[in-house]
């Protein structure tokens, strides 16, 4: 009986490594696919081969969508005036509908990708004095003087296991800035604290 229970967890154990291995692959590649199949569909290409037959390649047409995105950052940036720009910039600030839509993905873009990025400073908040209890989250505005707010900073605490979050609005004295990377502290917000990088020492020891 007791080999018997060996042998059922030696295989529980594996089965769990194997678990370990192939899911974290798995939706890492299917994400990635649906990703691209996505991409693909906004603009589909089929290349002809025989007899009204037709071959779909799989990214073609998100190369095409990144070479065309290349292309128009190229021409904005040495061929285009940016007053043109900013002149249809302005007549679209005047559009309601519009300019709240164009403007919140505008600088929902920037704050990833731009040369101002928003994301890219992490601190623990100190909600509630009387327990203790804090929380983590990336300081996106650091001047509220335009909606007569002082002394506070806003930051954005996204949740876990979902691509939403919220903002608070917290004095800063109730802020401290974290020594880490906003990608190391990105994981483990949306992983719900799982995904946490270990110290080399730590994990020089679970290896032994």
């Amino acid at each position: 009986m007791e080999k018997k229970n060996t042998f059922l967890k030696r295989i529980l154990s594996y089965f769990i490594r194997g678990l370990v291995l192939v899911a974290p692959l798995y939706v890492t590649v299917i994400i990635i696919w649906t990703g691209v199949e996505f991409l693909d569909n906004i603009i589909p290409i089929n290349i002809p081969i025989s007899n009204n037959q037709t071959v779909y390649l799989p990214g073609l047409g998100v190369l095409i969508i990144l070479l065309g995105i290349i292309m128009l950052g190229f021409v904005f940036s040495t061929i285009i005036p940016q007053s043109f720009f900013k002149f249809t910039e302005s007549i679209m600030r005047r559009i309601p509908l519009v300019s709240l839509i164009y403007y919140s993905i505008k600088d929902l873009v920037l704050a990833f990708v731009g040369d101002k990025k928003k994301f890219n400073q992490p601190v623990l908040v100190t909600m509630y004095k009387e327990t203790g209890i804090k929380k983590i989250g990336f300081i996106t505005q650091t001047d509220l003087s335009h909606l007569h707010i002082h002394d506070h900073v806003a930051v954005y605490m996204p949740l876990s296991y979902a691509l939403s979050g919220e903002l608070f609005i917290v004095p800063t004295e109730n802020v401290t800035i974290l020594e880490a990377t906003s990608t190391d502290v990105m994981k483990m917000l949306v992983s719900g604290g799982v995904s946490v990088k270990v110290p080399p020492h730590e994990e020089i020891t679970e290896e032994a």
